[in-house]
């Protein structure tokens, strides 16, 4: 049974301006995404800014997101790090709070080899005995989980189950998917590939459209697992306007900019992430206008 199907949100972590953790904010949020439709909440992702959160914050905000979402829809921690010592910590930390499943991003900056990715991996895999999403995004982290790599865990350690896959390379992905099939649980990391992703066997998305648009981004997927491909296919197409202004700059800096437009309050961003440039929020605020959110 897959840990979610579905659109399950990367949200976002407000702030008040002096910079600490709004966590009364982060709970009308995940009341409002609860209520939008969304499958599952992904706490302490890169759009959370777990880069910047201490440990232990990192870890309160990740129970306060458990406790107040008291298992409706699944909670899946992010709790990877580039030192395997802090990410067995940080998940054995979730699993006793009451995580559903852990998100693991590829250990950024010390760009490990596809053999210390498995070491990596299984020796958290096995502090812990939650399902596990490997997140694969080579673009920030540097590192690139190949798919023979992702195959080999999935096969081989019983609680690696999925992967987040955000290299943006369909045809890496449709390798995957060859050698691993209907063992590997498959997310689609990027939102403009949502269909394209799900097409070669994928169950969701993990999203951060889905912070301003949860409504929608789950009906993308729903309709697709229906069975309505047109109409997926139409509702992918119809975002991606809105999909490119929330990448014009480094999530999560468009997104919080989004939330902030709409009323939402989410605060500022932590440094080294600032501020949009105005001509990149002006190109935000008109997709959000084409598509109906202001």
């Amino acid at each position: 049974m897959a840990v979610f199907k579905g659109a399950g949100v990367a949200i976002v972590t407000p702030m008040y301006d002096n910079g600490e953790v709004n966590y009364d904010k982060l709970g009308e949020l995940l009341e409002e995404q609860i209520a939008g439709g969304t499958d599952a909440i992904i706490i302490c992702g890169t759009t959370g800014e777990s880069a910047t959160l201490t440990m232990e914050e990192h870890s309160e905000v990740i129970r306060y997101a458990i406790r107040k979402v008291a298992k409706r829809i699944p909670v899946i921690a992010g709790t990877g790090s580039n030192c395997t010592a802090t990410a067995i910590q940080l998940s054995q930390e979730a699993e006793r709070d009451g995580a559903d499943a852990l998100l693991l991003v590829s250990p950024y900056y010390n760009k490990a080899t596809q053999n210390g990715l498995k070491k990596h991996y299984t020796q958290i895999a096995g502090s812990v005995s939650l399902p596990i999403i490997l997140y694969n995004v080579p673009s920030r982290t540097g590192c690139n989980i190949l798919p023979e790599t992702v195959a080999w865990l999935v096969k081989n350690v019983k609680n690696i189950v999925g992967v987040k896959e955000a290299s943006g390379n369909i045809s890496q992905v449709a390798k995957l998917m060859s050698l691993a099939g209907d063992e590997l649980e498959l997310y689609s990391g990027n939102d403009d590939q949502i269909v394209p992703i799900m097409a070669l066997g994928g169950c969701g998305v993990v999203s951060v459209l889905s912070n301003i648009a949860p409504r929608q981004t789950h009906e993308i997927v729903a309709s697709y697992l229906a069975g309505d491909v047109k109409k997926s296919c139409r509702l992918q197409l119809e975002a991606i306007e809105l999909v490119e202004a929330l990448f014009c700059e480094v999530n999560p800096i468009p997104v919080k900019k989004a939330l902030n437009l709409m009323g939402r309050n989410v605060g500022p961003l932590r440094a080294p992430l600032f501020e949009m440039e105005e001509a990149n929020a002006k190109r935000l605020e008109t997709a959000m206008k084409n598509y109906g959110l202001l």
